[in-house]
């Protein structure tokens, strides 16, 4: 178990609203922490938008500042906040791909469209987007930035999101919105007022036992990727100790997403990661 950090506005953001990552992060060499825990909290401040504004208007103005906010910080100029300060020493390094910081933003502009995604291509876009890309920065903030590396963030990054929509199923459906694929829920005549009621059934329960099962073929896709990566630079990718026990909660319940089982917190987390980096399976 690596010693724990003073924490920082960072640190102490990402333990409280992103815990898995941040455990992760605590795997990293300490000079990179800081700069882990400030991705961590910039994807928490960008992904809470459709949840915080009341209309996609404003989510819109809310991540055209955050664009701005970025532009500005590529270009030298660190605007007053938190997140960005922390962020300024690696974006003037040069080790941090601007490209993936408008990935993330693009995602979230998507949270603000009505509906869920049509299909599982589309689903899977919008987690490569979103976790992908910011398993990608954390990666580079670590010094790993080839192909391999890109391979393990996008395959696992994506493994990682399809698990969490899943858990946040039933936070997400107080809020009427739906990440289950489209034409898996007609097809299994699922209505997305069913979700949004609460109604287990078996339906439902098929098309969250499918996405389950390509969160799980994406992890061990993963796996030859990840094993290639430079002990150093794995710690991002020890989320997948916990996507794994996440999974298997699914299994248990039988794949219905209102068990509060599958939705609970983790609490030997950081064990589970500190076995996986010991026995190489991350």
């Amino acid at each position: 178990m690596p010693d724990l950090p003073r924490l920082s506005y960072c640190a102490a953001l990402a333990r409280r609203h992103d815990p898995d990552r941040y455990a992760a992060a605590l795997f990293a060499p300490p000079a990179r922490r800081e700069t882990l825990f400030a991705l961590l909290a910039f994807n928490h401040e960008v992904a809470k938008t459709a949840e915080v504004v009341s209309e996609p208007l404003l989510g819109q103005i809310r991540l055209q500042w955050w664009e701005e906010a970025l532009e500005a910080l590529f270009a030298g100029r660190a605007r007053g906040h938190e997140v960005l300060e922390a962020l300024a020493p690696a974006i003037a390094a040069g080790g941090l791909p601007r490209a993936a910081f408008a990935r993330i933003l693009e995602a979230r502009r998507g949270d603000l469209e009505p509906g869920p995604p049509p299909d599982l291509d589309s689903l899977e876009r919008y987690c490569d987007d979103s976790s992908a890309a910011l398993l990608e920065l954390e990666l580079a903030a670590l010094g790993a930035e080839d192909e391999g590396a890109r391979l393990a963030a996008r395959q696992l990054g994506i493994a990682w999101a399809l698990v969490g929509l899943l858990r946040a199923l039933p936070f997400h459906a107080r809020l009427k919105r739906l990440y289950l694929p489209g034409d898996h829920l007609a097809a299994a005549g699922v209505a997305p007022e069913q979700v949004f009621a609460f109604a287990p059934s078996e339906a439902l329960s098929g098309v969250v036992m499918r996405i389950a099962g390509r969160a799980a073929e994406r992890l061990a896709e993963a796996e030859p990727a990840v094993r290639r990566l430079p002990r150093q630079a794995r710690a991002p990718l020890l989320i997948a100790a916990p996507a794994r026990r996440y999974l298997r909660r699914l299994a248990a319940a039988g794949y219905d997403p209102f068990d509060p089982a599958v939705a609970a917190d983790l609490p030997q987390r950081a064990w589970l990661m500190a076995w996986a980096l010991a026995t190489r399976r991350c």
